[in-house]
């Protein structure tokens, strides 16, 4: 017997991707390719906010930004940091102080030199209050960043220099091995100052664009397309000469344009209709999945904008947490290879503790952590008689619409009555980043391979990005002794002490751990699984022939 109807629903997907395998389709229908060029059409799951280093903050921004812009560092085919606009560097002996050696001879697509001032330039408009760049976090390991970005220090007392046009000087905080990895983020990436000082926030208007990556900004169709072109000033080989970006907030549909042979690459697959696209033998060359250094998580709005006084109550917390079924969510109704998760950190990340920290109630039983749920909430004063109600928001993507209503169906069962509220993607991070939510439906991937990048979101300093305000005093102090750490190993047992501490406090409820899901043509060829799900158009190249899929 089927337990929940929810499962019926995914038990169907296999009857219905068969049904739509069989229906009559048109040929495909691709955006016009110079004679002669390449183009690569590339589903990207979501609308771009910005195209700004400093105003982004999504993986669908991340594809498009780093193929324009080229920082310090960046990522191979395998998904590896490797040299970029730093050709070489050094790290003092007490770890604070890193030299990078700028490459000479790189330019703007304009022909204007990269130099280490355009750097400097950049994370010093990053870390200007007035610029309001929600990931600014991020570097506060620079000397003077969080000061600066608080408005309590001048700009100039930023830990980064220029000693010459070819030589970055960063001072930091504190010793950070992961450096290298870091400076493969957006938000370190260099700025074309000499256009930032002429046209301000519109350098990323296609019509003032410039950058020093493979591709430059073209064109951006709101709700269509972004469209990049080759850069004329880029030396390296590159197969692709035009790419089209396409926010595919829809799974499905975007399967069909994928097999139809009008999109290359889609960056997402509903996570089940994995299973009956492996079945089929000719759809499984598609199919690309990997471990992926993400959680799934849900917020509760602790802060003081938030208008539901029991959600600053930890028992209501942990009873909401616990009585969530995961293994059903990512086992049954997902099926395409999540993993439960009870802890922030996901398994595998770089330098942690093995098999790191869970909610004390993981290995419960889920009739156990439901019949706990219900007392903690009877204690707190919710029961029948006051049935505790807010609104559960979430995302319209794939997943989070085959899950919430799981989750919804969860609480119900110890009493609780969450009212579902989607919104498009970027619209509900909007409102989990100004606090506009009871209970937010979140997820959050690694911008470098090291359990600080998940941790660092519960940070009282973090903004923005701690989206239910998170705020334990012992929590902050045990990152920061993590941070002035230099032995790997106690460094780790310390963030091991700080996320138990916060997984008992509950302002999260971890959902499961994250695979990463691309639907790639067999046509494209240079595509590297990896765990940090980053694939370069420039290490990509397009067969000849049809990209249509066998019926």
């Amino acid at each position: 017997m089927i337990r929940n109807p929810f499962l019926a629903a995914a038990l169907s997907s296999s009857a219905l991707f068969a049904l739509a395998s069989c229906a009559p389709e048109e040929g495909p229908t691709r955006l016009p390719c110079p004679d002669g060029q390449t183009c690569l059409h590339f589903g990207n799951v979501s609308e771009p906010k910005s195209l700004d280093p400093h105003k982004a903050s999504g993986t669908w921004e991340n594809r498009i930004i780093s193929e324009t812009i080229l920082g310090l560092t960046s990522y191979d085919a395998a998904g590896q940091p490797i040299p970029a606009a730093a050709e070489s560097w050094t790290v003092s002996e007490d770890g604070l102080t890193w030299t990078f050696r700028l490459r000479r001879g790189a330019t703007w697509s304009d022909g204007v030199p990269v130099t280490a001032h355009d750097f400097v330039f950049a994370l010093r408009r990053l870390l200007n209050p007035e610029t309001a760049a929600e990931y600014a976090s991020i570097t506060y390991l620079i000397k003077n960043a969080q000061p600066i970005n608080e408005g309590n220090a001048p700009l100039d007392s930023l830990g980064a220099r220029a000693v010459d046009d070819y030589t970055l000087e960063l001072t930091l905080e504190h010793p950070a091995p992961y450096l290298p990895e870091l400076a493969t983020h957006y938000t370190m990436f260099p700025v074309p100052r000499h256009v930032v000082q002429r046209v301000g926030d519109a350098w990323v208007q296609p019509a003032n664009f410039v950058g020093n990556g493979p591709y430059v900004l073209k064109e951006w169709r709101l709700g269509d397309y972004v469209r990049l072109d080759r850069n004329p000033r880029w030396t390296e080989p590159l197969c692709i000469d035009r790419v089209y970006f396409y926010p595919t907030t829809s799974a499905v549909d975007a399967q069909r344009r994928v097999l139809r042979g009008e999109l290359d690459v889609n960056g997402d697959i509903q996570s089940n209709r994995i299973g009956p696209l492996r079945d089929n033998p000719a759809t499984a060359p598609y199919v690309r999945t990997h471990v992926w250094l993400g959680t799934a998580y849900l917020a509760f709005n602790t802060g003081d904008k938030g208008e539901i006084p029991a959600l600053k109550d930890v028992r209501v917390r942990r009873a909401l947490a616990m009585a969530i079924d995961r293994d059903f969510i990512a086992n049954k109704l997902l099926r395409g290879g999540q993993v439960p998760a009870y802890g922030l950190v996901p398994p595998g990340i770089a330098g942690y503790v093995e098999n790191g920290p869970k909610a004390f109630y993981a290995d419960w039983p889920l009739e156990r952590r439901q019949a706990e749920a219900r007392r903690l909430l009877a204690e707190a004063g919710y029961g029948p008689e006051n049935p505790l109600r807010f609104e559960l928001k979430h995302r319209n993507s794939a997943d989070p619409m085959l899950f919430m209503p799981a989750i919804q169906a969860d609480w119900r069962a110890i009493g609780v009555d969450a009212r579902l509220v989607v919104n498009e993607t970027q619209i509900a991070y909007q409102s989990y980043r100004i606090r506009d939510f009871d209970v937010a439906d979140a997820a959050w991937i690694a911008d470098y391979n090291n359990a600080m990048s998940f941790l660092y979101l519960m940070d009282s300093s973090t903004g923005p990005q701690n989206y239910g305000d998170y705020n334990n005093p012992v929590y902050d102090d045990l990152l920061n002794q993590a941070d002035a750490e230099k032995d790997a190993v106690k460094r780790a047992e310390i963030l091991a002490r700080a996320e138990q501490i916060m997984l008992d406090d509950a302002p999260i409820a971890p959902i499961f751990f994250y695979v990463n899901k691309n639907l790639v043509s067999p046509r494209v060829t240079g595509w590297v699984d990896n765990v940090v799900d980053h694939h370069r158009v420039r290490y990509l190249c397009l067969k000849d022939g049809a990209s249509v899929a066998a019926r």
